[in-house]
């Protein structure tokens, strides 16, 4: 290549170089102007749609499970006697009151009332104490007593000692030994009995703790998982199919994780009311019940309806839908669930667009 080649070489790469630049910058201005002066597109103008009628009817959501039912005894009075279980007279689950006979040992009968003093010694003639105060308000209302409930075991505690014992079908001797009566709490109650250890034929030692006073009703528990208990907040209504095939009401009160990381779901009555109403009974106290319920996710309410995909959303969070002539429509959203929404500020029987998905 000569000098003067070499000289002009760089002028023309530099004179190529700028007419690309200015080209560049041209069609740069060309696609700026066209894109300022085209009006944005109408969305609801342009996106495909099918037209549907606003129609009368509910929308909610609900998930099937099963509720658990359990009864949980606690411990209520502890057994005094000594010898043979010679009968066992009360059923798990039934209901006791002062006076009743809960089972016999060698054939005499241990017998259930109220107090918070278990039974530790003989009550004879002279004695006082507390555990005195009870036994004659056990004997006042089974209507044998009509003394002063003063603790002090004088002539007419005995008198109606002796008309108890009478009654019984023991020996009437005014002495209340301490394997004749188990203190309890509260009366009347419902009762189970240990039947490992009440059973007939077995051998009782003493101080056996064998009575569990049942609460008025069962437990009642929904175990899910994560995704489950995340649809059943606190004051979710769930619907449970009795055993009898009636209907009951609960509410979820709380949720705590287990040891083995499912989720314990618990339900209680509405407004303190048992869940079980009066058939509490018709649970069997033995064991745990499976229940079928329905979980309500979201309340069914009525009104009009339109799939969820028909509402368009402002920036300010309000909500409208748009008619088969393109007018748009402010609307209210009730509620929503599973692909439909109850909505008010239409009229029945409107045809709204709804949006279809390109493919």
């Amino acid at each position: 290549m000569s000098d003067a080649a070499a000289v002009r070489s760089p002028r023309w790469a530099r004179w190529v170089t700028g007419l690309l630049v200015a080209v560049g910058a041209g069609a740069g201005v060309g696609w700026a102007a066209a894109t300022a002066l085209t009006p944005p597109r109408d969305v609801v103008a342009t996106t495909a749609f099918t037209l549907v009628e606003v129609v009368a009817g509910e929308v909610g959501s609900s998930i099937n499970l099963n509720t658990v039912a359990q009864w949980t005894p606690e411990p209520a009075g502890s057994n005094q006697a000594v010898g043979t279980v010679t009968s066992v007279n009360v059923s798990a689950g039934q209901s006791v009151a002062a006076g009743a006979t809960l089972y016999t040992v060698n054939l005499r009968p241990v017998v259930i009332a109220q107090g918070q003093i278990p039974a530790f010694r003989a009550l004879a003639q002279d004695a006082a104490g507390a555990d005195v105060t009870q036994l004659q308000q056990a004997l006042t209302d089974l209507g044998l007593y009509t003394g002063a409930v003063d603790g002090k075991f004088g002539a007419r505690t005995k008198t109606a000692v002796k008309a108890w014992q009478k009654a019984l079908g023991v020996p009437a001797d005014g002495v209340v030994q301490p394997g004749d009566v188990i203190f309890v709490p509260t009366l009347p109650t419902q009762v189970a009995l240990d039947t490992e250890i009440i059973a007939r034929g077995a051998l009782l030692a003493g101080g056996e703790n064998v009575v569990r006073a049942l609460p008025p009703a069962p437990v009642f528990t929904v175990p899910v998982g994560e995704s489950q208990a995340a649809l059943m907040p606190t004051g979710t209504r769930v619907e449970i199919t009795s055993i009898d095939g009636g209907l009951w009401e609960g509410f979820v009160t709380e949720q705590l994780a287990d040891e083995t990381g499912m989720i314990v779901i618990t339900l209680a009555g509405k407004d303190g009311a048992l869940i079980c109403a009066d058939a509490c009974a018709s649970i069997p106290m033995t064991e745990q019940s499976l229940l079928s319920s329905r979980i309500v996710t979201v309340e069914s309410i009525a009104g009009l309806i339109v799939p969820s995909a028909a509402l368009l959303s402002a920036a300010d969070g309000t909500a409208s839908v748009v008619d088969n002539s393109g007018v748009n429509h402010p609307v209210t959203v009730v509620t929503g669930a599973r692909g439909m929404s109850i909505i008010d500020g239409v009229a029945d029987g409107t045809s709204v667009r709804v949006p279809a998905t390109a493919e």
